[in-house]
């Protein structure tokens, strides 16, 4: 009988399958051994902390920094404000964050100075003490034209401490400056620098009657103390931790710090903040006329101000100054405008006047019931053209 050889039974899967687990294991236990092998070459179990070497003494400067801080930080506030919105369908009321920015407290009433830009447009406003308590303000007055404002708070007056006030007509370019404030929210962060420069001017917008004018700050303070989105309304300090600024605003392309910022002098703050807490705005001599935007001037070539109204009963109307119209002229079909030209004022007091800017400022610098001269240009444009001198005394701006 023949009989077919069979062929031999498949391996089973561990035993093709050993070579490769035993690989993995000695290169697992290879991996083990270096590894321990490499932390005791790195790591030294018998490490301990360093001796410290003592610090002495903090220098002097550092000394009157640190109690500069501690002395003013308590004057120093935190303002949030909010903006109500309305949904156009439900409307149902919500208030969205609006911002924030710093202030101080200017005296025991709890009122407290800050920028306007900071408040401006918001329907509610905090201020936030520091000792962390949180007051509902209620705005007193805006400068907007000087980028000022006042809020108040109910606070107790035995936790508010006023800021002290310096002077700033006597500053000096190099002179160490130190900022407090709340940048980004943070809460009272201090930088330094100096003065690095004097009598700057920036410009901001204030609407006066019917005329939106650009204003000047004039004297303003230059810094390279950094100031940051949130330090605006805060205080600038001498070395004597004396206010001598309200910082304001940065110089920056790009958006961020640069370098430069400005702060409001004192000497401007100390004459508007009283003004803001007496009469809720700004109040400054008037002669009783309506200006003609500065556009128009300009429009017109003229160097001076225009103005369109003469209010009755008022210095103007007594001196008999006269208005500038805009008269229609109709033939037939036809209609055209043609200016008719009051008087231009082109100085006061012997100073030149060519904006609304200068005459504005020339009248924050006088009081109620001064007397002053005004030269002005009648009969622009024709045969009758002439400058005369006309003295008035100053009321008291409604």
């Amino acid at each position: 009988m023949n009989y077919e050889a069979n062929p031999s039974a498949p391996r089973p899967l561990l035993a093709r399958m050993l070579p490769y687990i035993l690989m993995l294991l000695v290169g697992y236990l290879a991996a083990v051994w270096y590894g321990q092998w490499k932390s005791r070459a790195l790591h030294d179990p018998n490490a301990q902390p360093r001796p410290i070497t003592p610090r002495g003494q903090l220098a002097q400067d550092e000394e009157s920094t640190i109690e500069l801080f501690r002395a003013n930080a308590p004057a120093v506030v935190f303002i949030t404000t909010t903006q109500r919105s309305q949904n156009s369908l439900s409307f149902n009321e919500t208030e969205l964050n609006q911002g924030g920015g710093s202030g101080f407290v200017w005296d025991k009433q709890g009122h407290i100075v800050t920028n306007d830009h900071v408040i401006a447009n918001a329907d509610r406003a905090q201020v936030t003490l520091s000792d962390q308590s949180v007051w509902d303000a209620t705005l007193v007055g805006r400068a907007p034209g000087k980028d000022l404002a006042v809020l108040k708070i109910t606070a107790d007056k035995n936790t508010l401490k006023p800021i002290l006030l310096g002077e700033s007509n006597n500053l000096s370019v190099g002179q160490k400056v130190f900022a407090i404030g709340n940048p980004f929210g943070l809460d009272h962060t201090l930088t330094t620098g100096v003065i690095s420069a004097l009598g700057r001017e920036i410009r901001t917008n204030e609407k006066t009657g019917t005329v939106n004018a650009s204003r000047t700050i004039d004297g303003v303070i230059q810094t390279d103390a950094a100031i940051n989105p949130g330090n605006s309304g805060g205080p600038l300090l001498d070395s004597a931790g004396l206010l001598i600024g309200v910082n304001t605003a940065i110089y920056s392309p790009s958006g961020a710090y640069a370098g430069i910022g400005f702060a409001i002098p004192v000497d401007t703050v100390n004459r508007i903040v009283p003004d803001l807490i007496r009469n809720g705005q700004l109040t400054r001599p008037a002669i009783g006329v309506v200006p003609v935007h500065d556009w128009f001037t300009r429009q017109q070539k003229l160097k001076g101000v225009l103005f369109h109204d003469v209010l009755p009963d008022t210095p103007a109307d007594q001196a008999g100054l006269e208005p500038t119209r805009a008269v229609k002229y109709r033939r037939g079909y036809r209609t055209w405008q043609m200016v008719d030209y009051g008087d231009l004022i082109i100085a006061a007091n012997g100073d030149p006047i060519s904006n609304l800017d200068e005459w504005f400022t020339f009248l924050e610098s006088q009081k109620v019931g001064q007397p002053i001269e005004l030269k002005i240009i009648r009969g622009l444009g024709t045969e009758e053209q002439e400058e005369l001198e006309i003295p008035l005394t100053l009321m008291e701006s409604s």
